[in-house]
């Protein structure tokens, strides 16, 4: 099942080319949908943040007296203030513009990199369409360059069936080249290469992304699903200066507890909105778990884990 579409405008402006300019709206194509881990002491069950220490002293180091720095030889820094690394930024001109059009097939996978779909302004609908249906027929894409959020990208607006899709490109200097020895340069014979292609053709198949799954993902919220169904819940310790989660004997369904956990969000059992409609089946545990039991899984007080052996040093995941 496909991400639902982004409702969120994530820029303005316009395509230029020649003379012609089209003001259009950005729209993302994709989204992170893995669930966030969140650094957790497992004897305090308190948030672990990443505070910024000297490697050389352990000691923190405040915010202020950080500087940026680009290494020029081994050991060597030059440091660059704010204002430098400012003035570095390219300018925003809201504006791609398309500086040659490529046949589509000559950009390698690698350096496509992020799509945004293209959406025509107001005023700009008959000069999108003749871009993209011109494009369609020549068989031709648009590389352009274009500023999002300060920064300069390589880009290739290419036509879909509707509309026009803007794929970010990485530069030629962050694509690495094939190792040579790594790739074969063998010869087949005529009768290979037909008991290839027989079977080549015998998994050929509509492409239909829906028919895939992100495994990881899918194994991760079936084991949260489990632990909190058996009240496997434990309370985080807010940290100074932020509010903490109050219990509440509140029942609260099962379905936004899960939500709210792979979010990684600890907000108030009170102030739960309701649940989102289900796209699947509910657990059956769910909908057999007595309220009471519910309640008090919402009301449980921080737990800490229990282990015969000592703590290992905790790892990023």
């Amino acid at each position: 099942m496909a991400a639902p579409a982004s409702t969120r405008t994530t820029w303005k402006g316009a395509i230029s080319f020649g003379l012609v300019h089209i003001p259009i709206v950005l729209y993302s194509g994709v989204q992170d949908t893995r669930p966030k881990f969140k650094w957790i002491d497992r004897e305090s069950m308190s948030a672990v943040g990443n505070q910024q220490v000297s490697k050389t002293t352990g000691e923190a180091v405040a915010q202020q007296d950080i500087v940026k720095g680009i290494e020029v030889e081994e050991g060597q820094y030059v440091t660059l203030t704010r204002d430098e690394i400012r003035a570095a930024l390219p300018k925003t001109t809201q504006t791609i513009e398309i500086e040659a059009f490529v046949d589509a097939g000559a950009i390698q996978p690698g350096y496509f990199n992020k799509p945004y779909y293209v959406a025509p302004a107001t005023r700009g609908t008959k000069a999108y369409a003749l871009l993209r249906d011109t494009m369609k027929k020549t068989g031709k894409v648009g590389i352009a360059r274009v500023v999002i959020s300060t920064k300069q990208h390589l880009a290739a607006l290419i036509p879909t069936e509707k509309g026009l899709v803007l794929n970010l490109l990485r530069w030629a200097d962050e694509v690495r080249d094939a190792p040579a020895d790594a790739m074969p340069d063998v010869a087949v014979s005529d009768k290979e290469m037909k008991m290839a292609e027989l079977l080549v053709n015998d998994l050929a198949a509509e492409w239909s992304p829906g028919l895939y799954h992100d495994e990881f993902k899918e194994q991760l919220q079936r084991l949260v699903q489990a632990k909190a169904a058996r009240g496997d819940i434990a309370l985080v310790q807010a940290a100074e200066g932020e509010e903490a989660p109050r219990p509440s004997a509140d029942v609260i369904d099962l379905t936004e507890l899960l939500r709210r956990s792979l979010q990684g969000k600890t907000a108030p059992a009170s102030k739960a909105k309701a649940p989102a409609k289900a796209t699947g089946k509910r657990n059956a545990a769910n909908d057999e778990a007595p309220a009471r039991a519910r309640a008090a899984a919402a009301g449980k007080a921080p737990v800490k884990a229990k282990s015969s052996s000592k703590p290992v040093a905790r790892r990023r995941a």
